[in-house]
């Protein structure tokens, strides 16, 4: 069956460095677009970015931007997310999902997700 697991969480702080992974399996890894979203205590899940099948094309929300760098191996079967300069608001849960859509932000767009890692950024 699909399975998407994500490691790499953890505590860091503000300033500091994360480098999550996501483990695919169970469907066709190279034909999907793939995202990174989280949520963070009482709040709702946010995209955070998103790549091509091929990795040819990326998009990241403007909170991010500049900061996180989504990419992937598709010999893996791995997406990856590299967060730099994390702040305090970064804290969250991490989720990746898979979408047949493009470049896809809206939640509804996606297809699997996983069951997520938690980032804590102290300040």
């Amino acid at each position: 069956q699909v399975q998407l697991v994500e490691s790499g969480g953890g505590l860091v702080q503000a300033g500091g460095s994360l480098r999550l992974s996501c483990a695919a399996s169970g469907f066709t890894f190279s034909s999907w677009s793939m995202g990174w979203f989280r949520q963070a205590p009482g709040k709702e899940r946010e995209f955070v970015a998103a790549i091509t099948w091929n990795g040819g094309s990326t998009i990241y929300a403007d909170p991010v931007k500049g900061r996180f760098t989504i990419s992937r191996d598709n010999a893996k079967n791995t997406v990856y997310l590299q967060m730099n300069s994390l702040k305090p608001e970064d804290t969250a849960v991490y989720r990746c999902a898979a979408s047949r859509n493009l470049l896809a932000r809206l939640l509804s767009e996606y297809n699997y997700w996983g069951q997520g890692t938690q980032v804590t950024v102290s300040s």
